[in-house]
């Protein structure tokens, strides 16, 4: 098997964009493909992740069109969808491309573009048909109330407490404010500085404004709006090669060395335990095994964060910490960039954003720029591996990958 490096990224800005999903596909790909130095190379393959671009802007041929628009003809293109891990299960189909032999080289890119939506409820419902569609959706289950359920599980058997999730959501405002793409470049104490001067009210620290039913609405108890990721627009891309042929491309080529990719039941209350994920526990230890490393060697990671419990339940699920502890691990700053573990130093999801099939891209993104030494402020000191957690479903597909320095 080949070993497979990524030669070159690319980024667009997270947000309420104005460009089309194929144009912000486009940069995000022109971008990589630049960084990579591979402008008058031939692509053997591409692929895309995106949840729902049918559904969101009315376009089925994604990849397609995309290999047209960036004029990468006759390239293989395929259409990856894996809900919100659709970006992960892209990679993990370039990676085995590589990895086969059956391509030199491989683009892959996510995106989405979701906030010109304006139907109430609309991108949360069609989110929502990944749940079980008679023995939960027929009943109004959406996401946000399974992470509810979960933050209310999880503080309950674990003695945890509300202002620890919030201290996560704290930590990663701080590190979206260092990341220029990311959808909110605000600490969440400039938020609260804006609604004091705009006499919204007046509180005497930021727990007391994160507690406020007004300034933070109730979204699913006990999680409130900051607790939550936005829905966001954007993209990002990679470029894979041959690993023995990296250095052919750029001088500092990062080895994605472990991928694993697991799946639970898609109903939820058939779970063996609610508080843990099962199939985070298999495909990280998937890559672990094919990295030959274990938690305790990785530098930096990049958790989704759909919902601020979710950071929590899977640092411990990914083996960093032990069951219980992620959420306090978090409030005592070892997550922090410069502590034990930082984790998501980009913003994650609830700062950066979450344009699904772009997530898992934009995470192992963030990860080369860590590692290449390349993430300005943000950039935790030493880092030399990494490793993700993109989650599908409500943790029913997760995908694991682990990079590391040539």
């Amino acid at each position: 098997m080949n070993k497979v490096a990524i030669v070159g990224v690319g980024h667009t800005k997270f947000g309420k964009l104005q460009k089309g999903l194929l144009d912000i596909l486009s940069d995000a790909s022109l971008e990589a493909i630049e960084d990579s130095n591979t402008n008058d190379k031939d692509f053997g393959s591409v692929y895309v992740g995106a949840m729902s671009p049918a559904a969101f802007n009315n376009i089925s041929g994604i990849a397609s069109a995309l290999v047209d628009r960036i004029s990468l003809l006759p390239a293989a293109a395929d259409h990856i969808k894996n809900g919100p891990a659709s970006g992960g299960s892209a990679i993990k189909a370039g990676f085995q491309a590589i990895a086969s032999g059956m391509s030199d080289l491989v683009l892959v890119v996510g995106g989405e573009k979701m906030t010109h939506i304006t139907a109430p409820g609309y991108v949360t419902s069609n989110v929502a048909t990944l749940t079980h569609p008679e023995a939960e959706r027929r009943h109004g289950v959406s996401l946000p109330s399974f992470a509810g359920l979960l933050t209310r599980t999880y503080l309950e058997k674990y003695d945890a407490k509300l202002e620890w999730i919030s201290d996560i959501a704290i930590k990663n405002h701080k590190n979206g404010a260092l990341n220029p793409n990311a959808h909110f470049q605000r600490t969440i104490e400039s938020f609260m500085e804006s609604a004091i001067n705009k006499g919204k009210g007046i509180w005497e620290n930021i727990q007391e404004f994160l507690n406020d039913d007004k300034a933070n609405p109730i979204i699913a108890d006990p999680l409130r709006l900051f607790h939550v990721c936005p829905i966001s627009d954007g993209a990002a891309a990679l470029v894979l090669c041959n690993a023995e042929k990296a250095k052919d491309y750029c001088d500092t080529p990062i080895l994605i060395s472990g991928i694993g990719q697991a799946t639970d039941t898609q109903i939820v209350f058939e779970r063996e335990e609610l508080t843990t994920l099962k199939a985070l526990r298999i495909c990280s230890n998937q890559a672990y095994k094919m990295a030959h490393k274990f938690p305790k060697d990785m530098d930096v990671a990049e958790l989704h964060d759909a919902f601020e419990i979710l950071e929590a339940v899977q640092s411990e699920d990914i083996g960093f910490f032990d069951k219980g502890e992620g959420a306090k691990a978090a409030h005592e700053g070892l997550t922090a960039i410069g502590g034990k573990i930082p984790i998501n130093p980009s913003g994650g999801l609830k700062a950066r954003g979450h344009p699904l099939g772009a997530t898992g891209v934009a995470q192992v993104v963030e990860l080369v720029w860590q590692l290449r030494g390349d993430a300005d402020k943000r950039q935790v000191d030493g880092a030399e591996t990494g490793i993700t957690c993109n989650f599908g479903g409500f943790g029913n597909n997760i995908i694991s990958i682990l990079v590391e320095r040539m």
